[in-house]
C-alpha cells in the first residue's frame, strides 16, 4: 500500500538550488520534497525522465518518508569530490569546495570538447590532491570503446582508481573490460544499473568489476541493497545531484551495506551555492543520519509558481502509476 496523493502534497515543498558550476546541462536543481512518518524524503528525477521512470523515484521517496530503513552498520560514509567539466584553471576552486576529501570523481567526454581537455583537467586534479589522492574519471556512456580505450590510454598516467560507465552498452563495457584488464583500471558501471530493465544483466556478462547505485532511481534503499547483493560485485553509492534530504537517503544505503571499499560520490552539496540543509563533506566524510529541511531555506528555495505546478502535476501522474500497481490506502 502506498500513502494516497492527498497525503503526498499535504507536505509537498518543490525547491530550485543554484549550482556553482553548469553541471549535467542544468544550472539549477529542482526537486519535490514531502514529509512522512519516517521523515522528510526526496523526489526529483530529471525533467527529461518519462513519468514510468520518474515512478520508480516515487516509490522510493516514499519508502524513505514512510517505511523503517535497513539497519546501519556505520554512522558516518567517505566521500568523493565532483569536478564537472571545467577548465584546467578552475579545478583547484573546485576541489577547494570539498575540503579534505581524499578522492576525486572527474567528468569527462564532455560534448564539445575534447579528449585533451580531458586530460587537462585530470592532471590539474592530480596535482592538486597531490600523489595519494585518489582520481576516477565518468565518461557517462558517452565514448565508444576504441575512445574509451584510447582516453584511458592517455589518462592512466594519473592514477586512475576506476573508469565509470566509459560506454554505454553493457556488451561495451565488456568488450573494453577485456582490452584494459592489463593495465590494472577497473570498470564501474552506472547507467547500465540504474536505467536498465535488468540491473545484473552487467554482472552476468562480467562488464564491470564495480557497481555504482543510487537509492532514487533503483527505488529505494531495500532495493538498491538487494541489487549489490545479487551482483556481488564491490558497490559505491552515488547521488543523482540530490538535495541534502537525498543526499541523507544515499548515506543510509551506503551505511547499510556489509561492505564498503571505496568512497561514495555523496559529497555533491558542495556543487549547490545554497541547500535546504547543510551536508556538505567534513574531513571527508557524511554523517549517515536523517535530514529535516530548514523553514528558512525551504522558502528561500521555493520554485517559481509555474515550476512547482509543473513538479505537482509530476508527482500526480507518478503517484497514479505506482497506484495502478500497488494501490492506495
Amino acid at each position: 500500500m502506498i500513502p494516497t496523493l492527498a497525503e503526498l502534497l499535504d507536505t509537498a515543498r518543490v525547491v530550485a538550488l543554484p549550482m556553482h558550476t553548469r553541471f549535467r546541462g542544468v544550472d539549477t536543481r529542482e526537486a519535490l520534497l514531502f514529509e512522512g512518518p519516517q521523515g522528510w524524503a526526496e523526489f526529483s528525477p530529471f525533467v527529461e525522465y518519462d513519468d514510468a521512470e520518474a515512478a520508480t523515484w516515487l516509490a522510493a521517496a516514499i519508502d524513505y518518508a514512510w517505511a523503517p530503513q535497513p539497519a546501519p552498520v556505520r554512522d558516518r560514509v567517505g566521500v568523493n569530490a565532483t569536478v564537472p567539466a571545467v577548465d584546467a584553471p578552475r579545478v583547484p576552486e573546485v576541489l577547494a569546495r570539498f575540503g579534505r576529501c581524499r578522492t576525486a570523481k572527474v567528468k569527462v567526454a564532455e560534448p564539445g570538447q575534447l579528449l585533451g581537455d580531458d586530460v587537462a583537467r585530470v592532471r590539474a586534479v592530480r596535482e592538486t590532491l597531490g600523489p595519494e589522492g585518489r582520481i576516477r574519471i565518468d565518461a557517462n556512456g558517452l565514448w565508444n570503446v576504441d575512445e574509451a580505450e584510447h582516453a584511458v590510454h592517455a589518462l592512466a598516467e594519473y592514477d586512475l582508481e576506476y573508469v565509470e560507465q566509459p560506454c554505454a552498452t553493457v556488451a561495451e563495457l565488456a568488450e573494453l573490460r577485456q582490452r584494459i584488464r592489463y593495465m590494472g583500471i577497473p570498470v564501474a558501471a552506472d547507467e547500465s544499473i540504474r536505467k536498465s530493465g535488468d540491473p545484473l544483466a552487467v554482472a552476468r556478462a562480467r562488464a564491470a568489476d564495480i557497481v555504482i547505485v543510487k537509492a532514487q532511481p533503483l527505488g529505494g534503499v531495500t532495493h538498491a541493497l538487494q541489487i549489490v547483493t545479487a551482483a556481488g560485485l564491490p558497490a559505491v553509492v552515488s547521488s543523482a545531484l540530490d538535495t541534502a534530504v537525498g543526499l541523507a537517503q544515499g548515506a543510509a544505503l551506503a551505511a547499510a551495506l556489509p561492505t564498503l571499499d571505496f568512497d561514495c560520490g555523496l559529497g555533491t552539496a558542495s556543487l549547490f551555492l545554497d541547500d535546504v540543509a547543510d551536508l556538505r563533506p567534513r574531513d571527508g566524510a557524511i554523517p549517515a543520519d536523517r535530514v529535516t529541511p530548514d523553514a528558512a531555506a525551504l522558502t528561500r528555495l521555493a520554485a517559481a509558481d509555474e515550476r512547482r505546478e509543473w513538479w505537482l502535476a509530476r508527482l500526480a501522474r507518478c503517484h497514479h502509476e505506482l497506484a495502478m500497481g500497488a494501490g492506495t490506502r
